[in-house]
């Protein structure tokens, strides 16, 4: 009989606290994934690894994007579980594996559960900015090739294809 898959939001919970624990102890994945079986009863499943993985491919970029983002609050001044939360999150975000909406609202809730009411405010605020950020660069970018758009014409536009056809 194979083990439970975890739901997503406990999967995106064991990646956070396997980031944090990285940050903290600085010690391998495989390290702490193990130390994760033992802990818990179970592994880590597909979805957690990798997001942990990629998370930490691509941390230096992750952590200048959030720099970026976090005038008021310099990166290197947050608390470790708020830069985990922040880094994991914006991975998703960037590699489209959860929608900007659930990507945000899960991160909040984590820096709510796990530090407090005023992290996730912070964590809300940052990653806010760069979904804006992102809607936006998408919008101006205007449809992909081969995308179909559809929009609504006017009265006047009808009457003027008729005053030429």
């Amino acid at each position: 009989m194979s083990a439970a898959v975890p739901s997503r939001k406990q999967a995106r919970r064991d990646a956070l606290f396997l980031l944090y624990q990285r940050e903290v102890t600085g010690r391998p994945p495989a390290e702490l994934v193990d130390g994760h079986r033992l802990r818990e009863g179970y592994a880590p499943d597909e979805f957690t690894i990798a997001l942990v993985t990629g998370v930490i491919e691509r941390q230096d970029e992750l952590d200048a994007d959030l720099t970026s983002h976090s005038t008021n609050w310099p990166l290197e001044r947050l608390a470790p579980l708020e830069r985990s939360v922040l880094r994991l999150a914006l991975f998703e975000l960037e590699t489209g594996l959860t929608p900007p909406e659930v990507a945000i609202d899960e991160a909040v809730r984590l820096a709510r559960r796990y530090a407090t009411d005023e992290a996730g405010a912070l964590v809300n605020g940052i990653l806010g900015a760069i979904a804006r950020e992102r809607q936006e660069e998408a919008d101006d970018v205007g449809p992909v090739a081969g995308e179909t758009v559809v929009r609504e014409i006017t009265h006047d536009e009808v009457e003027e294809g008729e005053e030429h056809g």
